[in-house]
């Protein structure tokens, strides 16, 4: 006997139904596993983001970081032999010094600049914020005020990297001698500045005398900072970062335009800050 077209419709729509109600519940499974995970996944806590805490907080005094009996011999008959302090608008931060003299006709200028760079999340660690500052003072140096045939070295022992920058200039007819040296101890940068001429007859300083005078007074610095550096950086690198601006008061041209005042004759200064 044949099938009625109409009975054999209505056994393959009966026949149909359960696989599609299977692949219904099959779905709606898989629906609520994904959004389960999705839900484990959002009540985690991201870490919170952290930088490392910088040695130092705040700086020394930046003048009584060289001793007089340092200064008797690197500036004899300094105008000031405390030093004078240069502008700045923290000097928890930023701070130099200057100490100019004429022996006879023997000129003498020294400049000790100390920065400070504090963790900041956005910017990185102090050490690294510092190392970045240094290369960039020794390559200033190179060229500050119109100096001439600059030989650049690394030293050691000075802080945990030093770099001395030696160079020539020229004012108002004197020859100058300049020695820069740029130590980073830390998350602080000194910036030693050492300039001297012979006006009238008196003879060109030796530059190698110089840079090893510069080279010692660095290593004074250093040691200052080390024993007087106050603090370390309590913010674990949430500092904002507002030293990270605007130029450094107290650089190596404020230093020529004071020791022009101080001195009669002002140095070309070896470095800017």
């Amino acid at each position: 006997m044949h099938r009625t077209a109409p009975r054999l419709a209505r056994i393959f729509v009966s026949a149909a139904v359960p696989v599609v109600l299977v692949a219904g519940c099959s779905s709606g499974s898989d629906k609520d596993s994904k959004d389960s995970a999705d839900a484990s996944k959002s009540a985690t806590p991201s870490p919170t983001p952290t930088v490392a805490a910088a040695k130092y907080d705040k700086l020394p005094e930046v003048c009584p970081t060289l001793s007089g009996k340092t200064i008797d011999q690197l500036v004899p008959k300094a105008e000031n032999k405390k030093g004078k302090e240069l502008p700045s608008a923290d000097a928890n931060q930023s701070a130099s010094c200057l100490w100019t003299g004429l022996n006879g006709f023997k000129y003498r200028q020294l400049t000790v600049s100390l920065k400070l760079f504090r963790s900041d999340l956005s910017l990185g660690t102090g050490e690294k914020r510092a190392e970045a500052y240094a290369a960039d003072q020794a390559q200033k140096a190179t060229t500050a005020d119109g100096a001439k045939n600059a030989k650049t070295a690394q030293v050691s022992g000075i802080g945990d990297a030093a770099t001395t920058v030696s160079t020539e200039s020229k004012k108002d007819g004197d020859e100058f001698r300049n020695q820069t040296v740029v130590a980073r101890t830390a998350n602080v940068v000194v910036t030693l500045e050492y300039n001297g001429a012979g006006y009238e007859d008196e003879k060109t300083p030796d530059p190698k005398k110089l840079l090893k005078d510069a080279e010692t007074a660095a290593k004074e610095v250093v040691a200052a900072i080390a024993k007087d550096g106050r603090g370390s950086d309590k913010d674990g690198g949430k500092a904002t970062g507002k030293d990270s601006g605007g130029a450094e008061k107290g650089s190596g041209k404020d230093a020529e335009k004071n020791g022009g005042k101080d001195g009669g004759k002002g140095a070309g200064s070896a470095g800017a800050a």
